[in-house]
């Protein structure tokens, strides 16, 4: 097949790139983009195999890259019959190369071809692995080995489903790994117990019948001599540990000393894959207890664990001041976006489903998160080498890199500290004085690092020590070493909350303000990493100060805006979401001259030396996005180019959108952020509006191009982040310029409509979400100014038919406009109901639903009542939670001119409206009018026997708030 290769152009083309590529002084880019070019040329692949299996007289560097390149060129080249034959062919053969470089890249290859075209359809590929892997020959039984590692980390499943001439492949393959775990070979032994701890991830029943003998086998290489067998011994246990505990428990006492033992090994690896378990095993609430009598010999291990290697600290770098150093572009990680979503503040909120608190998804997340939170500046010290990631033996593992053996320990730490608390505080105690108080700086970083580990686990008891542990802390801030001073930063920030709640016996806060300062103080810190570890942990104060900075708004903003000057590219972003939560956090307090004329002027300058298509554009409109909603009018004279510029955004990538996808997949530009482009701009558009009000009429009037036909365009796009955005500022445009939106409502409700859907898949719950409450706002303004703060006076008594009877004639509706709703209230009300009344929606989903089912019952009570017993019940419940506010004021009103037309479709489920209405704090006194009349209608068309009666069933604090407040 490739004897009349030798003189092809494009052959040479192509071993005349990959020389240039491994060349130090090549064009990368150049040599990249052409090969891309190349993969359309037909036999691209086949050259590719020649280089690599028959062009032995090359080095065998570029033998192995035109291994690699064929492997990645799966996805993206068209592969004949024919040419499939040849590589199966030549890779398997390759499996026995002398050279390990070859065997290594073959054995991708193999792997690929078997999981791309599923384990299946390629028996004798299976076969040969099978056979090679009891091959006398150790390299070429490694090599068969390492393939199969790779297809069961990627394709565990489908090798346990998979048959060859009628025989599971699995029944075959387990029994032949169990073995291999005693070869004589270090390598082979580690492959087996990798592709075994796959096999129990995935919940194999045929390794179940052998998991004893597994067992057995492990405890055989607990002390193996290579410590990549070691590695995989711990992975192993963690790994049965969660899936069949009970296959542990029995043996926990030597379990546990075997994983102390193996947390203090000399192999990181290895060290780290036995920390996993301390935190896995904690994060079960069924296992977590069995650890109890084993904290006093945890605790310290992990603390000793915590501490930075010599290693660490040659990838960490300098101790000295580097502001001045600009940022290299491998110093920025891409930064994740999330659109904007409307939601209701509840009273005591709670986790999403799935995270509930105490549950061990959000215990792991949290301390994942919190833990990555602290070192986040570490993760981008170490460089990352393309070809070591090929060739590492250590590829097989995905925990090593930026998880590592510190931070698994403080985040395992932190997770001990919430199952066990106060527990563990008192084993902690005198192992956390004496690191505090160390000579060495080491041990006292690492004794800072755990105090906050368990900041969330063992407030309760530890608040007693902070006032002199949190002085302590703002008093390290002066340390002269930046990895002491930007942890303290961080573990300051996970007592914040104490900070600012703490009240000495004079009734104020004595440490929120030195907290404050002293985070601001390492705000402008000469050291980048201090920076970043100053401006997240102010940014965490914030939030939990809110409106508690107001009085020293002055100070706070001349301290971000000097921070300007003094940072570069990488802690610009950390800035920008400083200025952003100060924003979220003291909303219109924000609006005063003196402030507006400090901080605008920086962000506006930032924003105009930045490019449309800059990435540092990106978190610095979310950042404004936050400013403009609390700076509101004041941001008017700041609105037109901001305005313009967004337009303009959203304009251009929605083009460059459209025409990306005319062309070939292996053309298209996926590394472009345009759909991010467009949401912050669509978001920063939404904060104009909030803030600017109907100020934002002119500007959406005026636009060029228009606005409302590119909010459409938006609406209908594939992408949901995109429609998520894009809802959202329809219901913001709604409230601020409906008068200019109205023309194009006929266009837009009909998606709207199709967007609302009682089990969206998950990417579209918040898109969902948007389109639920921009609907509910739409049915407001056609309503009029009367709907939206209800007269003096309510509406009539419990069983009348009040104005409200009519398709539109709520009290104080617009019966014309209300004429033009009525095509979509049907439509949508059939949408919601079912929303409202699943069990599987979101919280937050259910709740927008019940808020614009209200809404529209404002607006048209005669067409929404008819439902109301279908609905009645679920609705209270959705809302009884919700802080009171505007929309829940309308919401409400909207019910009760419900219950005005159908008062018998309230009756079942009145208990429940009786506890709604309980649960507000302050009721308009417009709703509150209309509740009383409501009830007292009820009660006067019950009887006072009837009535008392029904009084008696509600719960005591229903009772005595009836009687309190409506005198009932």
């Amino acid at each position: 097949m490739a004897a009349t290769w030798d003189q092809a152009d494009a052959l040479q083309e192509i071993i005349a790139l990959i020389k240039e590529s491994i060349t130090p002084v090549g064009e990368q880019r150049r040599v990249v983009e052409r090969l891309q070019e190349l993969q359309s040329t037909p036999r691209y692949v086949s050259y590719l195999v020649y280089i690599f299996a028959q062009l032995t007289t090359e080095d065998v560097q570029i033998r192995t890259v035109a291994g690699i390149l064929l492997k990645n060129g799966f996805e993206h080249v068209v592969i004949t019959d024919d040419e499939l034959v040849y590589i199966k062919e030549q890779m398997l053969l390759a499996l026995s190369l002398p050279e390990v470089e070859l065997r290594r890249a073959a054995s991708l290859v193999v792997a690929m071809i078997i999981v791309y075209y599923k384990p299946e359809t390629w028996p004798e590929g299976l076969g040969k692995l099978i056979e090679l892997i009891a091959s006398s020959n150790f390299d070429e039984a490694e090599a068969a080995f390492n393939t199969l590692s790779k297809v069961c980390e990627d394709a565990s499943a489908e090798l346990d489903a998979a048959e060859i001439n009628g025989v599971r492949l699995i029944e075959v393959l387990i029994p032949k790994l169990l073995d291999a775990t005693q070869h004589p070979d270090a390598r082979i032994r580690a492959h087996a117990i990798n592709c075994l701890n796959e096999f129990v991830t995935q919940g194999s029943p045929t390794l179940q019948l052998h998991l004893d003998t597994f067992l057995t086998a492990l405890f055989k290489r607990a002390s193996d001599e290579s410590a990549h067998v070691r590695k995989f011994v711990c992975q192993a246990i963690v790994y049965i540990s969660t899936a069949t505990p009970a296959k542990i428990l029995p043996e926990l006492p030597n379990v546990v000393e075997y994983m102390l033992y193996s947390t203090r090994d000399a192999d990181t690896d290895v060290a780290l894959q036995a920390c996993e378990f301390w935190m896995q095993f904690a994060e079960n609430k069924q296992l977590a207890p069995h650890l109890r009598p084993y904290l006093s010999k945890i605790a310290p291990v992990l603390l000793q664990s915590m501490v930075y290697s010599e290693e660490d600290l040659l990838t960490l770098g300098t101790d000295e001041d580097d502001a001045h150093i600009e940022d290299r572009d491998q110093d920025i990680k891409p930064q994740h976006y999330s659109a904007r979503t409307h939601r209701n503040e509840r009273v005591e909120d709670e986790e999403a489903p799935g995270n509930a608190p105490g549950s061990s998804t959000a215990i792991q997340g949290k301390s994942r998160a919190a833990i990555e939170a602290a070192f986040k500046d570490e993760d981008e010290d170490s460089d990352f080498d393309s070809e070591d990631a090929y060739f590492d033996d250590d590829d097989d593992d995905d925990m090593t890199g930026d998880w590592n053996l510190r931070k698994c320990s403080a985040a395992a730490l932190d997770v001990l500290a919430i199952e066990f608390g106060d527990e563990l505080l008192e084993i902690l105690l005198p192992y956390l004085r004496e690191r505090l108080f160390a000579a060495e700086w080491l041990q006292r970083e690492s004794g800072i690092l755990a105090l906050g580990a368990i900041a969330q686990g063992c407030i309760g008891g530890i608040q007693q020590h902070l006032p002199n542990l949190v002085p302590l802390l703002i008093s390290t801030f002066q340390d002269t070493k930046p990895l002491v001073r930007s942890i303290a930063c961080w573990t300051l920030s996970r007592y914040s909350s104490w900070c600012v709640q703490y009240k000495g016996g004079d009734g104020q806060t004595p440490f929120f303000l030195p907290a404050m300062e002293g985070l601001l103080g390492m705000v402008l810190d000469g050291n980048k990493r201090v920076q970043e570890a100053g401006c997240s942990a102010f940014a965490t104060l914030e939030e939990e100060a809110g409106t508690e900075l107001t009085p020293v708004l002055g100070p706070i903003l001349s301290t971000l805006v000097r921070a300007f000057e003094k940072y570069q590219r990488k802690n610009l972003l950390i800035l920008y979401d400083a200025i952003g939560t100060l924003a979220d956090s003291v909303g219109n307090e924000l609006n005063r001259p003196e402030y507006v004329q400090v901080l605008l002027p920086p962000l506006v300058q930032k924003w105009q030396s930045l490019g449309d298509v800059d990435e540092d554009l990106i978190p610095l409109l979310e950042c404004m996005s936050s400013v403009t909603i609390a700076v509101g009018p004041g941001f008017l004279e700041f609105s037109p180019p901001v305005f313009e510029r967004c337009v303009r955004i959203v304009h251009s990538q929605l083009q460059f959108l459209a025409e990306d996808a005319q062309k070939p997949a292996e053309e298209r530009d996926y590394e472009r952020m345009t759909e991010t482009f467009i949401i912050v701009a669509l978001d920063l558009l939404s904060g104009l509006t909030q803030g600017l009000g109907t100020n934002i009429q002119p500007l959406v009037a005026t636009s060029n191009p228009p606005l409302l036909p590119l909010l459409y365009m938006c609406i209908r796009c594939e992408s949901a982040p995109i429609r998520q955005s894009a809802y959202a500022l329809l219901g913001d445009l709604a409230i601020s310029a409906f008068d200019l939106l109205r023309p194009h409502l006929q266009s837009i409700v009909p998606d709207l409509i199709q967007q609302i859907e009682p089990n969206p898949a998950d990417e579209n719950v918040s898109v969902c979400n948007n389109a639920a409450w921009a609907a509910g706002e739409i049915a407001l303004q056609y309503g009029g100014p009367g709907v939206r703060t209800l007269p003096a006076g309510g509406s009539d008594g419990a069983g009348a038919n009040a104005s409200g009877a009519g398709a539109g004639g709520a009290n104080g509706v617009d019966a014309t406009s209300v004429a033009e709703l009525q095509q979509w209230v049907n439509p949508l009300i059939e949408r919601l109901i079912p929303v409202l009344l699943s069990q599987k929606s979101a919280k937050s989903l259910t709740e927008n639903a019940a808020v614009t089912i209200g809404r529209f019952g404002l607006v048209c009570p005669a067409m929404v009542a008819p439902h109301l017993d279908v609905f009645f019940v679920q609705w209270c419940q959705a809302l009884w939670d919700i802080k009171d506010n505007d929309e829940k004021d309308s919401a409400f009103r909207g019910l009760c001119e419900m219950i005005q037309v159908n008062p018998n479709g309230a009756a079942a489920g009145f208990p429940y409206f009786c506890n709604a209405v309980v649960r507000w704090t302050t009721p308009s006194a417009q709703l509150n009018d209309m509740f009383r009349k409501i009830l007292t209608g009820f009660r006067d068309a019950s009887g006072p026997e009837q009535w008392e009666s029904q009084k008696q069933s509600f719960p005591p604090v229903i009772r005595q708030r009836l009687q309190d407040r409506y005198g009932l």
